[in-house]
């Protein structure tokens, strides 16, 4: 075997330690999280492939729990209506499966979040410029350029690096981190 698991390891850890250097854009997705959702707001998350697993992970660390006991708080993959998926997608184009759930979920101080390693896919660029339209505060959580995302969202996390597996695995690294310090937002809130 010329790929070993310990190689793949090591270029995981490489990535998330270079990812630990540059920390501002994640803690401020999640103050803004913890601002939005303790004020009475929600969170719209989605992405496609290994990001729409990453964007229902997500939100099951909201509405159940991630660390630590505390009721549970409004959020919403927007990937996991296959009903609301298909008929858009067979009706309108698969193109707009979530902007048209964005229009008809979002409002003013919600947060939207779209993961994307590319920064480029077409189906989450659209919910997010429909989050602003909105007037909701969006962020992005794709690889090293950003792509097509970065210049349209409030606030881009790029993960630095290229390989799609270690872009995702950070991302769910980030995702844990920003639900952590959720939790510790939340408890003195809720005192």
């Amino acid at each position: 075997m010329s790929y070993s698991i310990a190689q793949h390891l090591k270029e995981t850890s490489a990535t998330l330690a270079r990812a630990s250097e540059a920390t501002a854009r994640a803690e401020e997705v999640a103050r803004k999280l913890s601002s939005a959702l303790l004020s009475g707001h929600k969170l719209l998350v989605c992405g496609n492939g290994g990001s729409a697993a990453d964007a229902q992970h997500f939100v099951a660390e909201l509405v159940g729990r991630f660390e630590k006991a505390r009721p549970g708080f409004p959020a919403v993959a927007l990937t996991t209506d296959t009903s609301i998926l298909t008929a858009i997608a067979n009706d309108f184009s698969y193109d707009e499966v979530f902007s048209r759930q964005v229009q008809a979920f979002a409002q003013k101080g919600d947060v939207v979040v779209g993961i994307s390693t590319s920064g480029n896919s077409k189906s989450v660029i659209l919910a997010l410029e429909e989050a602003k339209r909105r007037g909701a505060w969006t962020a992005a959580l794709t690889g090293q350029t950003g792509g097509k995302m970065k210049p349209i969202v409030d606030c881009c996390v790029c993960v630095p690096a290229t390989r799609t597996a270690h872009i995702q695995e950070c991302h769910i690294a980030l995702i844990h981190a920003i639900c952590a310090c959720f939790d510790e937002d939340v408890a003195p809130a809720l005192a």
